[in-house]
C-alpha cells in the first residue's frame, strides 16, 4: 500500500473513532439524565428505590398497630387506610420491578407518580389524626424517601395538590 492509501486509511480510521465515541457518550446520556440540578445515574436511582421500599414494608407493618391504638379502630375508615397502605406497597414493589425490566430510568415516572399519588392520601391522614411517634416518624422517613424520588422524576412532593 501507498502513503496516500495508508494516510486514507488512517483517517477512516480516525473518523470511525470519533463516531463510535460520540455514540457512546450519546447512550451515556440517555441513561444519566438531570434532575433537579444533579445527575443521577440508573445505579443511584435504584438505590433510593430500594430504600422506599424498605421504609413503605416497614411503616405498612406498623402502621396497622398504629391504626389499633388511634381513635380510627374498628372504623371503615382505618380499613381504608390499611387498604391505601398496602396499595403503597404494591406500587412501590411494581415501580422496583419495572424499574430493573427497562433501561433507563426515566421510563418509570408513571409508576413513580402512582406511589406518590398514594403516599398522598396517607400524608393527608397522618397530618389529620395523632398516631403513635413511632408510626410518625416511619411516615416522616417514607416521605423524605418518596420526596427524594418526586426530585429525580422532576415530580411534584408527597402531599402536592396536584394528587387527589
Amino acid at each position: 500500500m501507498n502513503r496516500t492509501g495508508l494516510k486514507l486509511v488512517s483517517v477512516i480510521a480516525a473518523i470511525l473513532v470519533i463516531f463510535v465515541f460520540a455514540e457512546t457518550g450519546s447512550a451515556q446520556r440517555v441513561l444519566r439524565r438531570e434532575a433537579r440540578g444533579r445527575a443521577w445515574t440508573k445505579a443511584q436511582v435504584k438505590v433510593v428505590i430500594s430504600r422506599v421500599e424498605d421504609r413503605v414494608d416497614r411503616f405498612v407493618k406498623r402502621y396497622d398497630a398504629a391504626l389499633d391504638r388511634s381513635g380510627l379502630d374498628k372504623t371503615n375508615r382505618e380499613d381504608w387506610l390499611m387498604k391505601r397502605a398496602r396499595d403503597l406497597e404494591t406500587a412501590t414493589d411494581e415501580l422496583s420491578r419495572e424499574f430493573d425490566r427497562r433501561d433507563a430510568w426515566v421510563e418509570n415516572r408513571d409508576e413513580t407518580r402512582k406511589c406518590l399519588n398514594i403516599a398522598t392520601d396517607i400524608d393527608r391522614n397522618m397530618r389529620r389524626f395523632n398516631y403513635t411517634k413511632e408510626a410518625e416518624a416511619n411516615w416522616a422517613n417514607v416521605r423524605f424517601e418518596l420526596n427524594t424520588l418526586a426530585d429525580i422524576y422532576n415530580l411534584p412532593k408527597v402531599g402536592a395538590a396536584v394528587y387527589k
